[in-house]
């Protein structure tokens, strides 16, 4: 039997799910049914029940609508008498004792603002009961790729998995019609099984876990909204929301309204406009926000809405509804999205501010202030929102920029990179690639002399436009608010941890397989990981660590065993000190056990040649971590090299020449001394010729003697690489001294 074939349906949340059948009439009000007052005592309510009910019974009122009445009359008791249920209808005007998924937070207006409309069908408005899984209404891959995904921004989306042989989805079909609308995209979901129900939202997809109801489904569209949209306001903390408007550049929104909970139809709206406007919401019941009330004058018996923009005293709009329908709010919000004069603080909010030219009727200019964050600034700020505030053409827009923040785009307008004061340009922006053309208008300072020039200025751009007469390709505004990315990073993250430990708690564990198998995977190779390097950390410690007692080396005294000497080198150059009155004391005398310094003697003569040719034999010695290198120059510091050699107990073996008059005159350019200062001995290179013997050949100028010598002194090093390693074998021999030579040795004379 072929595979059944899974089909998708789609459905666009635009208000709330309806909490009873949207066809239902109005609610009974039980006060009006029984006759009584509000105040009504329980003794009262009583008397006229029964008076009512011996009167409306239908055995003996043959009336046709009596036994309706009758059935009335005992649900108002019911309601009336219980203080529970009377609190609730007094409070949400409930009446139905079917209560919303998660508590009573929803009344049952069904025409008020709470209950606009439900759902709509994407990609079609359904205005008749058609299967859903019809191909019209059937969401394909590329469509769920190119339209769900980049709209899930601004407005979440529930997405129905069915297939043909689906017989358990016939029972969820009747409440997936009540509120709204193949196989490759179900796979691209991770829906295994049908039917399957899941919300998008930010691109992040989200499954429904629970029984198919109207309330389930409307608490789980509130759950995919992230948190902090919309902040409570109280008496406590209101100018804080409200002043925030310059820090955030944004209006800021207030809904007043008498249910303990935020209603999702405005969440949703906060969700949509959550990058133009800031939320917050003030719950009429409770005795802190009773001064936010009286300062505004708010009516208690229906929903009111006040948008707030540079005045916090005064909203700059206002409305007030029972019946606030969904186009109203989203023309509500859509009209009063900017400031009266915002900041450009990115290039998003300059091209819905200052739209490129499309048509000759639809110019629209941009007033820009150039301006500073500073104190010195603020009087003239506050002199051009006045301004603005007077003007209301509806093609001429304004706005202000810091010229700290913005310095590319203001350096455009004002030819120089400081200006002590701000000034205004007139723009009209061309086309998308940034050209502009623009007039500097005037300096502003604030006073009636400014406002009078740029209101002439304004005149005569609206009879001719060519006045525009400077024209510039404008770069890119820097985003101002880059910083908070972190912060989004963070609450991001917090929303998605939580989501996923819902899902572990709820999930089926099928379809948390992939994301457990990822984790898993990765937490294995991290561990795998950090154990094998800890392991060859700790090999490589046991091989290089110095005793701590000299008592425990080898008999030979050897630094470093002769494995050590085959480390590969950690630098691609060999580090050489040289050794002076400055070095003195750290390189030798008081350096640690079990290291030694190699100190090469040389002349400045032979300086380059002697430093080259040392590095390159010791240079596969400098992975050894208790070896140092040095030279000593015979020139600065012969003194104390012969007094060095005097000092060795052994120094009859040391080689010196003598010249002809018995003085001692040694040349020990190419010597190399192994030194221990810890121990007080030393080990002795002394250079042996091995390339071509210039006595051996006739010299016949000066040129070619001079030539030979220089070839001399680079192979008196030929041996150093076999001689060190005897140095690290231990075999070479040491000649021991009583004590360094002093400081006044190592110092050149003057």
């Amino acid at each position: 039997m072929a595979a059944s074939r899974m089909s998708v349906a789609v459905v666009l949340v635009l208000s709330v799910l309806l909490a009873g059948a949207s066809h239902a009439g109005p609610e009974m009000d039980p006060y009006k049914v029984l006759g009584v007052t509000r105040s009504a005592s329980q003794a009262e309510i009583k008397k006229v029940y029964k008076r009512l009910a011996k009167e409306w019974h239908p055995d003996k009122n043959k009336n046709p609508g009596a036994e309706d009445m009758f059935i009335k009359i005992t649900k108002s008791y019911e309601i009336l008498s219980s203080e529970d249920k009377r609190a609730n209808y007094d409070r949400y005007g409930q009446t139905d004792d079917t209560q919303p998924y998660g508590g009573a937070r929803y009344g049952h207006r069904h025409d008020s603002f709470y209950f606009d409309e439900s759902f709509n069908s994407f990609p079609f408005n359904s205005k008749h009961h058609r299967d859903f899984a019809d191909n019209k209404y059937t969401l394909h891959f590329n469509q769920y790729v190119n339209d769900v995904v980049p709209d899930s921004y601004k407005r979440p989306y529930l997405i129905k998995i069915t297939s043909d042989w689906c017989f358990s989805c016939i029972h969820i079909e009747p409440v997936w019609k009540e509120v709204g609308a193949g196989g490759r995209l179900a796979n691209h979901l991770g829906a295994h099984r049908t039917p399957s129900i899941l919300g998008v939202i930010n691109g992040k997809v989200t499954f429904f876990h629970y029984a198919v109801a109207k309330e389930h489904l409307r608490q789980f569209v509130e759950d995919l909204l992230p948190q902090r949209l919309v902040e409570w306001v109280t008496d406590k903390n209101d100018l804080q929301f409200l002043s925030s408007w310059h820090e955030l550049n944004k209006p800021h929104v207030l809904l007043f309204d008498q249910v303990p909970e935020v209603p999702l139809l405005y969440k949703l709206t906060a969700f949509v406009y959550k990058d133009y406007l800031q939320f917050g919401y003030v719950d009429q019941g409770l005795s802190e926000t009773a001064n936010l009330q009286k300062e505004f004058n708010i009516n208690t018996y229906a929903p009111t809405m006040l948008v707030f923009k540079e005045n916090i005293d005064k909203p700059a709009d206002i409305i007030q509804a029972k019946g606030m329908k969904k186009q109203i709010i989203d023309e509500f919000m859509s009209n009063n999205r900017f400031l009266l004069v915002p900041r450009l603080v990115n290039q998003k909010l300059f091209d819905e501010l200052c739209p490129v030219k499309q048509f000759h009727r639809r110019r629209k200019y941009c007033v820009l202030l150039i301006t500073g964050d500073e104190e010195t600034f603020t009087l003239g700020n506050h002199a051009f929102l006045s301004f603005a505030s007077t003007i209301t053409k509806e093609v001429v827009r304004f706005a202000y920029v810091y010229q700290r923040l913005q310095r590319p785009l203001c350096d455009v307008f004002t030819q120089s990179k400081d200006s002590a004061e701000s000034s205004v340009v007139i723009l009209e922006r061309r086309n998308a690639a940034g050209k502009a053309l623009f007039k500097p208008v005037t300096g502003w300072n604030g006073s009636e002399e400014d406002k009078r020039r740029l209101l002439e200025e304004l005149e005569r751009l609206q009879k001719d436009p060519s006045i525009l007469v400077h024209d510039a390709v404008l770069p890119e505004l820097n985003n101002e608010f880059a910083s908070m990315f972190a912060i989004r990073w963070i609450y991001a993250s917090y929303d998605y941890l939580s989501e996923v430990i819902d899902d572990i708690l709820h999930n089926n564990w099928r379809e948390m397989m992939p994301l457990l198998s990822l984790i898993f995977s990765a937490l294995f190779i991290l561990f795998g990981t950090v154990v094998i390097q800890a392991f060859s950390d700790s090999s490589e410690d046991v091989q290089t660590k110095p005793k701590a007692k000299d008592g425990s080396k080898a008999e030979n005294g050897s630094p470093e065993t002769g494995s050590a000497s085959s480390r590969p080198p950690k630098k691609s150059f060999v580090e050489v000190t040289e050794l002076t009155d400055i070095t003195y004391m750290s390189n030798l005398v008081k350096l640690r056990p079990g290291h030694m310094n190699i100190v090469l003697v040389l002349t400045d003569a032979s300086k380059n040649i002697l430093l080259s040719k040392f590095a390159k034999e010791v240079y596969s010695f400098t992975g050894s971590l208790t070896l140092h290198f040095s030279f000593l120059n015979m020139d600065k510091h012969g003194e104390w090299m012969f007094t060095l050699l005097e000092y060795a107990q052994d120094a009859t073996q040391i080689d010196a020449d003598e010249d002809d008059g018995g003085n001692r005159k040694a040349d020990y350019t190419g010597y190399v001394l192994a030194l221990n200062g810890h121990k007080k001995y030393l080990c002795l290179f002394k250079p042996v010729y091995t390339g071509e013997d210039p006595d051996g050949k006739s010299s016949e100028d000066e040129g070619r003697s001079r030539s030979l010598s220089t070839l001399q002194i680079h192979h008196k090093l030929d041996r150093l690489g076999l001689w060190m390693e005897r140095l690290m074998e231990g075999t070479l021999h040491r000649y021991y001294i009583p004590t360094w030579p002093g400081l006044d040795k190592i110092t050149p004379g003057k």
